[in-house]
């Protein structure tokens, strides 16, 4: 794989998770954006930026799958715990540590995942994706203004979420609503 596409892969990654919520979806849904951005007809070109040509890849991708599954009958799904043996493993090494770190991760989660959509996807562009507020309207097809506005509003209800949670902001950038 081309050095300079693996370089956004846990961003894309992230971005992929909060989506759908699902490991294994998510990792699909990021190997299908670089099998589509690696074929030959799907070059980038000339100087558009890379990251925000495979975020917008990715989100294509998961808009189409959505479509499809609101045609397609459901199906039942069984949850089935896969990660109980790492989690053994983990936490033998510093259990406090890492109870105290995944109880943070997975409050902070929840509370990301209690967001509107349109809030939780510009989040998402923003802080764990790194788009800038053009490449993020560019992607959206919104107004910058628009952008900035959505993603403040989305910060504001994201501290309102983990407070109630009794969960401080995971870091000072929400408290002065910028960017680490």
């Amino acid at each position: 794989m081309d050095a300079t596409l693996s370089f956004y892969m846990d961003g894309l990654y992230g971005y992929a998770m909060v989506l759908t919520g699902d490991e294994t979806v998510a990792a699909d849904l990021v190997q299908e954006t670089y099998v589509r951005a690696m074929k030959p007809n799907s070059r980038l070109r000339g100087d558009s930026n890379i990251k925000a040509w495979l975020f917008t890849i990715l989100r294509n991708i998961r808009l189409n799958q959505l479509q499809q599954q609101r045609t397609k009958p459901s199906m039942l799904e069984l949850d089935a715990d896969e990660d109980t043996a790492d989690l053994i493993i983990e936490t033998a090494r510093e259990p406090h540590a890492l109870y105290v770190s995944k109880v943070e991760v997975e409050q902070v989660r929840e509370a990301l995942m209690r967001l509107p959509l349109e809030f939780r996807e510009i989040f998402l562009l923003r802080e764990y994706g790194e788009l800038s507020y053009q490449e993020i309207a560019a992607l959206l097809d919104w107004p910058p203004g628009t952008v900035m506005s959505r993603l403040a509003r989305a910060r504001s209800k994201l501290r309102t979420l983990l407070s109630d949670t009794g969960h401080s902001s995971p870091s000072p950038a929400f408290q002065r609503g910028t960017r680490h």
